[in-house]
């Protein structure tokens, strides 16, 4: 089942089971897709699922950040109800590429892209995104690159 298909029905079964909180996420989830399917229609692009999956890593980082700036602030309401927005954007993100698995990932990406220096990162970066879109945080990435290629 194609990922908007899939959120259109965890909507329906929000309603259905009167989870609102649950269905806010979601509701906030499907317009963020509609908000960036309006602005490529005005560039002439089309939204895949590649960019639905960046979408929601980046809510999903946004609120981690939120999350702690709450903890610090001794706001726990608000901390909580954000790490339960993340944990229904998780529901839609494919599993995370963690450990000797990430680390092979960006083995092979170094040599697919030829990489020699530090100035190849982007070429290695563009071949990550290209295969683990939704799959890894590319804020992390970036150090264990730095570290392989250096």
């Amino acid at each position: 089942m194609e990922l908007r298909e899939r959120l259109q029905a965890a909507v329906k079964e929000a309603m259905k089971a009167k989870q609102a909180e649950r269905l806010s996420t979601l509701r906030m989830v499907t317009s963020a897709i509609k908000d960036r399917e309006i602005a490529a229609r005005g560039e002439g692009g089309e939204v895949g699922e590649n960019d639905i999956l960046a979408l929601l890593g980046k809510m999903v980082k946004q609120r981690q950040e939120s999350a702690k700036a709450y903890a610090a602030g001794a706001r726990p309401e608000l901390e909580a109800k954000e790490l339960n927005e993340i944990a229904v954007i998780n529901e839609f993100l494919p599993q995370q590429v963690t450990g000797a698995d990430l680390e092979a990932a960006i083995a092979a990406a170094v040599a697919e892209a030829g990489a020699s220096s530090i100035k190849d990162m982007g070429r290695v970066m563009a071949v990550l995104k290209a295969k683990y879109t939704g799959m890894m945080d590319f804020g992390a990435v970036g150090a264990l690159i730095k570290a392989q290629l250096g």
